[in-house]
C-alpha cells in the first residue's frame, strides 16, 4: 500500500534528512587513506546517536549497522568490516537511513578517497554521470508524471548517452514510517509508464551506474549470513540518492548536502515550519 505524506509528515522527514546529510557533511573531510570501514560506521552511528535519532538501517532485514559502505566494484549493501581500510584512489559509497522520532531518511554519497589528486579520468566520469542522472531523475518526479519517466531520464542519459551501466536489480522505493515501502522506483523504464506519481508520496532515487556492465553478482559472507552485490565484470561502481517527496511545487529534496545547489527543490521556511514536530 502507498501511504500519502502530510505536510506535517514531510517536515519531520525533512528534519530526518537533514541529520543524515549532516553525517555526510561531518564524514567528508574525515575519510582518509588507511581508514578503517569500522571507524566510518562508529562516527555515522554516533552522530546520529547525538542527533536525538535512531540510525534506521539496522534490524532491517536483519542488517546489523548504521552504514552500508560498498568500496570500488562493490555495488550496495556490503557492510563496514573491521581491519578493512580504504586507501586513496578508491571509490567508496556510504549509504545510511535515519529515523528521527519516527520519521525516516534515506540517503547514500560517493567519495574517491584522497581526493582529486588520487582520482582518475574514469572515476570523475562515473561520478559525474552518476550525480547527474540522479539529479535528472528528481526533475522527473512531478506530480502527474510516472515512474517510468523517472527511469526512462536515467536510463537514457547513462546508457543512450554515457555508455554505462545501468544497475537494473536494485531500485529506489517509498519511504515512511518504514525504511522501504511501495512504490518501487525503477532507475530504467519507458516514459509515461508505470504508476502515476501523487502529491504527498516521498520516495527515494538512488541510481546505480557502473562503467560496465549492468548485471550483478552476489558475495556471501559467511560469518554473517549476510549478500551484498558487485558487479559482474569487476567495474567500477557509484551511487547518489536522495529523499524527496512529490508536491504541488514539484520534487522536494530532503536529504540536501548543498542547499544553494538544491535550491530549486528545497522546502520553504513555511513548509518547515511546524514547532511542535
Amino acid at each position: 500500500m502507498i501511504s500519502l505524506k502530510s505536510p506535517r509528515e514531510i517536515a519531520g522527514m525533512a528534519k530526518s534528512g537533514a541529520i543524515l546529510a549532516g553525517v555526510h557533511k561531518m564524514l567528508r573531510p574525515k575519510l582518509h587513506d588507511g581508514m578503517d570501514t569500522w571507524e566510518i560506521e562508529k562516527l555515522a552511528d554516533d552522530y546520529i546517536t547525538a542527533h536525538d535519532a535512531i540510525a534506521s538501517e539496522k534490524g532491517v532485514d536483519g542488517y546489523l549497522y548504521a552504514t552500508c559502505i560498498s568500496i570500488n566494484d562493490e555495488v550496495a549493501h556490503a557492510t563496514p568490516r573491521k581491519g578493512l581500510k580504504i586507501h586513496n584512489g578508491d571509490l567508496v559509497k556510504i549509504d545510511m537511513c535515519v529515523s528521527w522520532h519516527g520519521y525516516q531518511s534515506d540517503s547514500a554519497w560517493s567519495y574517491v578517497i584522497g581526493g582529486e589528486e588520487h582520482s582518475n579520468p574514469d572515476i570523475d566520469r562515473l561520478m559525474k554521470v552518476t550525480h547527474e542522472a540522479l539529479y535528472l531523475g528528481i526533475e522527473q518526479a512531478q506530480a502527474g508524471n510516472r515512474t517510468g519517466d523517472i527511469g526512462w531520464a536515467i536510463q537514457d542519459y547513462v546508457e543512450n548517452k554515457h555508455h554505462m551501466g545501468d544497475v537494473r536489480d536494485l531500485i529506489g522505493h517509498g519511504i515512511g514510517p518504514s525504511v522501504h515501502e511501495e512504490p518501487d522506483i525503477y532507475h530504467y523504464g519507458n516514459p509515461h509508464r508505470g504508476l502515476r506519481l501523487k502529491p504527498g508520496m516521498v520516495i527515494t532515487i538512488e541510481p546505480m551506474i557502473t562503467l560496465g556492465t549492468w548485471e550483478l553478482a552476489t558475495k556471501y559472507v559467511p560469518e554473517t549470513g549476510w549478500e551484498y552485490y558487485t558487479t559482474a565484470d569487476g567495474s567500477l561502481s557509484a551511487q547518489y540518492e536522495h529523499t524527496l517527496a512529490i508536491t504541488d511545487h514539484g520534487p522536494k529534496i530532503l536529504t540536501s548536502q548543498d542547499p544553494e545547489f538544491d535550491a530549486k527543490y528545497l522546502l520553504t521556511p513555511d513548509e518547515l515550519n511546524f514547532t511542535d514536530l
